[in-house]
Order: C-alpha cells, then sequence, then structure tokens
C-alpha cells in the first residue's frame, strides 16, 4: 500500500515551504509514559503515527537496521532526546529489513537515516550517526529546547576541564571517540584532555594519527600549539632564576611559561608590550608567538578576536 499525504492524497514529499510551524506542534508531555512519543512502526501503524500524527505535531523518523553499528550509536541519542523534549515530538522507529516497501517508498539508500516530517510533509533529514550535540542543534531549528535540559558529553567535559578535573574530561572524550570513532573533532578534544592531564605524549600520538585533513585543521593545529608551548616554555625553575633581569629575552622566556601554564591573558599581555618596544627582538618573534597563541585559543575565543586587535592597531 502507498504511504499517502493526508493532507494531499499525494505519496510523501519534500516540503516547499521554509516554514515548519514545528513549534505550535503538540505541547510538552511532561512526565507521560514514554511509549506514548517512542514507538516501532510497520505497515500497520505508519500511516497512523507518522503521517496522520504529524498532523498533530513533529514526527522524527529514525529508520535503522539491526546489521547498522551506526544505528545502534545514534538511536539511544534519539530516544534520550525524547524523553528529554518530553513529547514535543515523535520518535518513530522504522527497521527497514523487516519493512523494505516502506524504505523503497521513502527512497531510503542507506541508515541511519532521519528525517522530520511535519504536517504530512518532509521538512528536513540528516543520514549516518551524528553526535548528541549536532542533533540538538539541527532539532534546535525547529523545535524550542527543553528548559532543563540535560548537559551534553561535550558540555560536562568542558566543564570538567574548566574545574580543573582532566582526568574526567577525558574518561568522557574516550568514551565518544569510541561510540563516534568517525567524529574526529572528539579525538582532537581527547588529545586537549590528554594534555591538561599531564600527558604530552599520547596527546601528540593522538593528533600524528588523524587522517591528513583532520590533521591540519584548525582545532587540531590549536591543542598541537599548546602543545608545542608547553615543550619550549622554560621551567619554572628557569623563569625564577631570571630574578629581576627585564630584558626582552627574559622577558619572551615570562611570557612564553605564561602561556604553558594556561595563563593566557597575561602572557599575550608580555607578548604584546615586548612586540612595542623591542619589535626586532628574535626576528619578531612577539609578534609570530602572538599569532601561534591565537591558534591555540581559536579564531572565536574572546582573547583572540580582542588581542588580535590590539595586535594591528600596534601595525597599522
Amino acid at each position: 500500500m502507498p504511504i499517502i499525504d493526508p493532507r494531499t492524497g499525494e505519496p510523501l514529499t519534500s516540503s516547499q515551504d521554509g516554514d515548519t510551524g514545528a513549534d505550535a506542534g503538540r505541547p510538552n508531555a511532561g512526565a507521560q509514559d514514554a511509549s506514548q512519543f517512542i514507538v516501532d512502526v510497520d505497515m500497520s501503524n505508519f500511516q497512523q503515527v507518522v503521517l496522520e500524527g504529524s498532523m498533530q505535531g513533529p514526527v522524527l523518523l529514525d529508520s535503522w537496521a539491526p546489521w547498522c553499528e551506526p544505528c545502534k550509536n545514534l538511536m539511544p541519542v534519539l530516544e534520550k532526546l525524547a524523553r528529554e523534549y518530553g513529547g514535543a515530538f515523535t520518535l518513530a522507529k522504522l527497521n527497514i529489513e523487516d519493512n523494505q516497501e516502506i524504505a523503497t517508498q521513502l527512497g531510503i539508500r542507506s541508515v541511519p537515516d532521519v528525517k522530520l516530517i511535519v504536517q504530512g510533509q518532509l521538512y528536513d533529514q540528516f543520514q549516518g550517526a551524528l553526535p548528541e550535540s549536532q542533533i540538538r542543534e539541527w532539532l534546535s531549528q525547529y523545535l524550542k529546547a527543553p528548559e532543563a535540559a540535560e548537559a551534553t558529553p561535550e558540555e560536562k567535559a568542558q566543564q570538567a576541564l574548566e574545574a580543573g578535573d582532566a582526568a574526567t574530561a577525558r574518561g568522557i572524550y574516550e568514551t565518544l571517540v569510541r561510540e563516534w570513532p568517525d567524529h574526529h573533532d572528539y579525538q582532537v578534544d581527547l588529545a586537549g584532555a590528554l594534555l591538561a592531564e599531564g600527558k604530552p605524549e599520547e596527546a601528540r600520538a593522538l593528533l600524528d594519527n588523524l587522517p591528513p585533513e583532520h590533521r591540519d585543521a584548525a582545532k587540531a593545529r590549536g591543542v598541537r600549539a599548546r602543545l608545542d608551548f608547553g615543550e619550549e616554555a622554560p621551567s619554572a625553575a628557569e623563569v625564577a632564576e631570571l630574578g629581576e633581569r627585564d630584558d626582552s629575552e627574559a622577558r619572551f622566556k615570562r611570557a612564553l611559561r605564561q602561556v604553558a601554564d594556561g595563563q593566557y591573558e597575561a602572557g599575550l599581555d608580555a607578548l604584546l608590550a615586548l612586540m612595542k618596544s623591542d619589535r626586532a627582538y628574535g626576528d619578531d618573534v612577539a609578534r609570530k608567538t602572538l599569532l601561534r597563541v591565537f591558534d591555540a585559543l581559536g579564531a572565536d575565543h574572546p582573547l583572540t578576536v580582542a588581542y588580535r586587535r590590539k595586535m594591528f592597531a600596534l601595525l597599522y
């Protein structure tokens, strides 16, 4: 039997209208039984749950197969989000092995395949197993996020790093790397956590084993720059031996140590002052080091934005 758009009587097609109306769907279901909005679908209930159901509120159709390893990673994430959203959308799970007729009509060629259906029409979709943070971002285009949303694993790892608990962050990223081996940013994040934990050799080995396009990307370059600063900076004892020296060499060494210790603002201030007072020192090494710190922090970091502006003001 064909899968029919309940509004038009035609087979399910992509919408030409950019207004999803998803936020106007069913209200948040609060503490209701999750079985009401996490449903296995087949030919007997697809029309009712997916197409007719989408007239009442958004439906997320997750097409999967028992032999698909990425599907096994993705489904728990979708189920977690469905529970968290509390019925703001229905998660319909379609086993394409048992429902090949539906899969053919929907044009599903690979799994996992996730489609957002609103008002009987296809509004958006993605293929492959995306990490939780990316799925949340994707959903946020159509649905208001729950007010009490649980922190994502990435957020928990970042909170651990900010609290000085690098071991916890490392554990989180190790789990993410296992679950999402093709998402190479997690390997870069793990390298950063290893570095913070005082394991630079392991961090560098991880970066060196990335595919070239990820090894040379900005995020990986930033972690590598932090590794390099740690190796290049004088030890705390060497800095102490500088005593009251205020020559360019001493100022540069102190700045390197500050950057290596994560005291980025102090280090940037020192490098900027050195660039202003002795531009020729070390073949303009203060300016070159500023650029490396910007790379380590990332282009969007507030310190990068602020100090890049200050550096340009000195240059021009």
